[in-house]
């Protein structure tokens, strides 16, 4: 790959470049949404595989719509997801607390991040790329990105979206670290095909909840195999709650081959005494319908809930989003939204200011410090409420 330079000269004459540092859904939405407006981008990607099999589901917010359709993606015929028509809340012993209609639509990871880098290419997305630091010049009017394989790349702007423990955000600002909120998050995905009559009747077709001492469950369809929408063809979604003293969150952080994780262990990871302790939990606390489809779940995996929403996005030409910036909890259903939202608001503003980047950032980045701000408040109240019973 050839480095690029920059020059004062030719700066009227080019178009403006931007590295991204971190190819998931943040970057991805990032490198479409920069592109649109007319910069120059390359994704660069620490992982040098393919991600589309991380995850599970995603509640599928008007953000991400947004993005979609300023990306040129044919919404009308593009299955974005499943819709639900219900919220429904069971009891311990199955029977129906509450139900009324909310319709929405359920996506996964899998789909949005397909669909963002079909519409990207694989032209300028490079893998197996790990950031060492990151240099910016003394006005700092370029930044360049230092890989640990020794090559450079530089640009007019640098977008650390490499997620919760981004490396951009702790070289600029190394006091702002996730907080471990008590909690973890156990989650699933079952073939709806695999399900029985009566756990589809029970749970099929609403976003079901359910409470109890310390644990708070909740689930939905989405699409399935290759981003399969057909009924038949999809996956079960679950999310588990569960209070977890540092202790034990250390104990599910260790993987079946013996690797301390720092907050998740992904499919087909998890040590078989967390899947047996799961699935005796799921006996003395869920009721029947979740019960099962937590006990059939054949690669169950899992993630400590944390707490982050810095005081500053940027730094120079240096610019953080998505998880990288804040990590709000799973009950906000906002971290794909929020990354999403801010890519659409950098873009607006450097769209905004096309010959005053200094001037677009300045004006992007207390609007989304606030709305990061907000999104973690938000979780914090729904956490205490859900899972300690504090109003």
């Amino acid at each position: 790959m050839n480095t690029h330079t920059l020059s004062c000269a030719d700066s009227h004459a080019r178009r403006p470049r931007a590295i991204v540092i971190g190819g998931s859904l943040g970057g991805l939405f990032a490198g479409n949404m920069l592109r649109h407006v007319g910069w120059d981008v390359d994704i660069y990607e620490r992982s040098a595989g393919d991600l589309d099999s991380r995850g599970g589901g995603i509640v599928l917010q008007p953000d991400v719509v947004e993005v979609f359709r300023r990306i040129g993606v044919d919404i009308g015929a593009t299955a974005l997801g499943v819709r639900s028509a219900h919220r429904t809340v069971l009891n311990p012993d199955g029977t129906i607390r509450i139900k009324r209609r909310a319709p929405q639509t359920q996506t996964s990871w899998s789909l949005i991040y397909t669909t963002l880098k079909s519409s990207f290419g694989l032209g300028h997305y490079h893998q197996g790329k790990v950031l060492s630091h990151v240099e910016q010049d003394e006005g700092a009017r370029t930044v360049t990105a230092i890989f640990e394989d020794g090559s450079r790349e530089t640009g007019d702007l640098l977008v650390g979206a490499d997620g919760g423990n981004s490396t951009v955000r702790r070289q600029f600002w190394p006091d702002q670290l996730p907080a471990y909120a008590g909690y973890l998050a156990w989650r699933g995905l079952v073939p709806e095909a695999s399900m029985p009559e009566s756990t589809r009747e029970a749970l099929h077709g609403d976003f079901g909840f359910a409470s109890n001492t310390g644990s708070h469950i909740l689930g939905y369809l989405v699409p399935g195999e290759n981003n399969n929408v057909w009924p038949g063809h999809r996956f079960y979604n679950w999310v588990w709650y569960r209070v977890a003293a540092p202790e034990m969150l250390a104990g599910a952080m260790t993987d079946r081959e013996g690797k301390r994780r720092a907050y998740s262990v992904p499919e087909g990871m998890l040590a078989t005494v967390w899947i047996q302790h799961l699935r005796e939990e799921a006996t003395a606390l869920l009721p029947p319908a979740f019960r099962h489809v937590v006990q059939v779940t054949r690669e169950p995996f899992v993630q400590a809930i944390r707490d982050l929403a810095v005081d500053r996005m940027t730094a120079g030409r240096v610019v953080i989003l998505g998880d990288a910036a804040s990590i709000p909890r799973p009950h906000t259903a906002a971290s794909t939204l929020k990354a999403a939202a801010n890519a659409l608001a950098l873009a607006d503003a450097l769209q905004a200011h096309p010959d005053d980047i200094d001037g677009a950032l300045a004006q992007w980045e207390p609007g989304q410090v606030a709305f990061g701000k907000h999104l973690m408040r938000q979780g914090i109240e729904a956490g205490k409420v859900l899972l300690f019973h504090h109003p």
